[in-house]
């Protein structure tokens, strides 16, 4: 059966808000990245500091700012992961609109599954946030 130019239109419609959301997650990688290039900047002063004298708080942040990597690193992988799960669920409406298959529930369970890993990325990141302003002597937060 050949799909009907309102077939396509539909879906078309309906790829929109995918596709803003996709925007979304790139700027928040966008700002992810930058507070990953932050904290390695920062273990590049810390290291410099190390190597003329060792001293423990100096090792110690250091090991704050690994945390923070990791965080930001796996906040990171939870976008892209979400990224690609969404640009499945658009080439999963297109496609079961060009081939006239019902593939509502594999495009419904990918959506879930973007938000998920959505939220994982967001808890994650805001973590890591948490740890750099305790870590720059703001307690009371």
């Amino acid at each position: 059966m050949e799909p009907h130019l309102t077939d396509i239109a539909r879906v078309i419609q309906l790829a929109v808000a995918p596709v803003f959301l996709l925007t979304a997650i790139a700027t928040l990688i966008s700002a992810m990245n930058t507070r990953l290039g932050r904290i390695v900047d920062r273990r590049r002063v810390i290291q410099t500091r190390l190597k003329e004298s060792d001293q423990p708080e100096a090792r110690n942040e250091l090991a704050k700012l690994a945390r923070r990597t990791r965080l930001v690193y796996y906040s990171i992988f939870c976008a892209v992961f979400a990224a690609l799960l969404v640009c499945l669920v658009v080439a999963g409406a297109f496609l079961g609109a060009l081939i006239a298959v019902n593939l509502s529930r594999m495009v419904a369970t990918l959506f879930i599954a973007a938000m998920l890993a959505i939220i994982a990325a967001l808890g994650l990141f805001l973590r890591e946030i948490y740890l750099a302003v305790r870590a720059a002597g703001h307690e009371h937060l």
